[in-house]
């Protein structure tokens, strides 16, 4: 029997976890507090040592920080939660796996990464790690799930009949709302409001993580550069000097790459990196991802951009639109086993998303917020695969599609490049 909350809506992530527990000793569940690393934890365990549970002034906590293998006391599979908090968990997994066969035993979750420090072994081949997004629209009930990403690979695309247009002003509520479980089951026009107090709160745990003591201003100036930056390629020293300009206070390259590294390691930054249909090309490794905090709610709330003020700045807005797509398609492709990256090539040839499935085959896609952009985006997608064609290229992709926002009905193009709106796509 597991420990499954009342009222626990099914996750992507769930047959993964499942997976997962079949193969490996145990598996550790990463990601941002808040996005329901806990609940969907508890739906596949038998018991739980909750270390971040702050009763009786964290009871739990100081009892494993004096005694480890107090943490590991229940049946399996057996959930650590908030396991970070006590660095030396991770190598008494690894120990307790080791010492027996069974698989599935253990459930670690993780809102940041400590420093290596402390933690002397990966946990590769023991513990079998999972990173975990936010809501994507599908699974907050805002995508109808007409539409499977994994049947344009298959070629078991169906058209889908049309249902009303989406306004622009639910689709801007819907990216700065943000997919945190709290607020996206809400279904409040002002659930927005609460990525402010998220957003404080990771600032507050930004300032003192590791031990350390950071400045406040600093960091929330590292964060709305960031937020400035949604969506692009800027470098380091572009968020550096966009720090500058915007804010009017100079960081030095060490303390801006030490602040941004908290960030990385909360969980608070989910970048695309760069594709190329050649495995051994070194765009793969050596190019700048794209830009975005882990939820593109976060931006909006960083830069106090309201419902009300983005409509009045659609360019701005396009580019949360495209996160929160891209935030999607990484949903959608983690649970089909896929990567999401970007393209931009030196000719520049652009796609805004790529995703590779394990087979290597592969798809382009274009994000566009109107119906009157999907020509052009259509375009650029087939001036991609002509360039790629003429220069021998021998992994083509298999699938175009231009995903969109205002659009209320998915089909294929003559041209092959097929058409989605976002609010009917799923997995």
């Amino acid at each position: 029997m597991t420990l499954t909350p009342d009222g626990y809506i099914p996750r992507l992530i769930d047959p993964l976890i499942e997976e997962r527990l079949r193969i490996a000793g145990a598996v550790c569940i990463e990601g941002p507090k808040h996005c329901g690393k806990t609940w969907a934890s508890l739906n596949h365990a038998n018991s739980a040592m909750m270390i971040g549970d702050s009763s009786g002034n964290f009871r739990n906590r100081r009892i494993v920080g004096m005694e480890v293998d107090r943490a590991f006391v229940g049946d399996t599979p057996h959930l650590i939660d908030e396991w970070q908090e006590i660095p030396s968990i991770w190598d008494a997994t690894r120990s307790m796996v080791d010492s027996s066969t069974e698989n599935g035993r253990f459930i670690l979750t993780g809102s940041s990464t400590p420093k290596t420090k402390g933690v002397m072994h990966s946990g590769a081949g023991r513990i079998s790690t999972i990173m975990m997004r936010t809501m994507s629209l599908f699974e907050s009930g805002d995508s109808d799930g007409r539409v499977s990403l994994g049947s344009l690979f298959s070629g078991e695309f169906q058209q889908s009949l049309s249902t009303d247009e989406i306004s622009l002003e639910k689709l801007i509520s819907l990216t700065v709302r943000g997919g945190w479980p709290r607020q996206a089951l809400l279904k409040d026009e002002n659930a927005y409001k609460l990525t402010y107090d998220y957003l404080d709160a990771i600032v507050k745990d930004a300032v003192k993580a590791d031990g350390k003591s950071r400045i406040q201003k600093k960091v929330e100036m590292v964060i709305r550069s960031m937020a400035r930056n949604e969506g692009t390629l800027a470098s380091d020293s572009k968020m550096m000097a966009d720090m500058e300009e915007f804010e009017g206070s100079r960081i030095d390259e060490r303390t801006f790459s030490e602040y941004r590294d908290v960030l990385d390691r909360m969980f608070m930054t989910a970048n695309q990196p760069a594709f190329d249909p050649n495995y051994r090309s070194n765009v793969r490794v050596g190019k700048n991802p794209k830009r975005h905090l882990t939820d593109p709610a976060l931006a909006a709330a960083a830069l106090d951009m309201t419902p009300e003020k983005l409509l009045d700045d659609l360019d701005l807005f396009g580019f949360l639109f495209e996160s929160m797509c891209e935030r999607d398609l990484d949903v959608y492709a983690r649970s089909l086993g896929g990567k999401l990256f970007h393209y931009h090539d030196h000719q520049n040839n652009e796609a805004d998303a790529v995703i590779e499935m394990p087979d290597g085959r592969w798809g382009a896609f274009e994000i566009k917020l109107g119906m009157n952009q999907v020509d052009s985006g259509a375009a650029k997608l087939l001036e991609l695969r002509s360039y790629m064609e003429n220069k021998g290229v021998k992994r083509l992709p298999s699938v175009l599609a231009v995903i969109c926002g205002k659009e209320s009905s998915a089909y294929r193009r003559d041209d092959g490049v097929y058409v989605l709106p976002i609010t009917s796509l799923r997995n």
